[in-house]
């Protein structure tokens, strides 16, 4: 359910970027998303299209971009990606001595306006 205020908050964030920048209607807005963060990609996908009716986002779709997290084994140093659940162990070592890094990401990268110009390069 905590998808619904995140929602809001990227619909604001694009509907303000695209008035200051002329007005124009959003086609495409590209979000990263850590993989621990628990966004749930298909509920804000829903939420988006309920709260983007009537404004200038209504239509536009929406990129998601999985950031994973990274851990590091303080027993022997071994850096390795990881997704939940997370692993209790190291894959070299079998430590438990596990420091894990990002994955926590959430933020609009890019949208795409059309500005009645013709296509854009992507993420423009």
């Amino acid at each position: 359910m905590h998808e619904l205020p995140v929602t809001q908050g990227i619909l604001a964030t694009a509907i303000e970027a695209a008035q200051q920048h002329g007005g124009y209607p959003i086609t495409d807005i590209y979000l990263v998303i850590g993989e621990l963060s628990s966004i749930v990609d298909d509920s804000v996908q829903f939420y988006f299209d309920m709260l983007s009716q009537g404004t200038l986002a209504e239509g536009a779709r929406l990129h998601f971009q999985r950031q994973p997290a990274q851990a590091t084994c303080w027993a022997c140093g071994h850096q390795f990606e990881v997704s939940p659940p997370l692993p209790p162990l190291c894959p070299a070592c079998q430590s438990p001595r596990l420091h894990v890094t990002g994955g926590r990401e959430f933020y609009v990268e890019s949208i795409e306006v059309d500005d009645g110009a013709g296509p854009s390069s992507p993420h423009g």
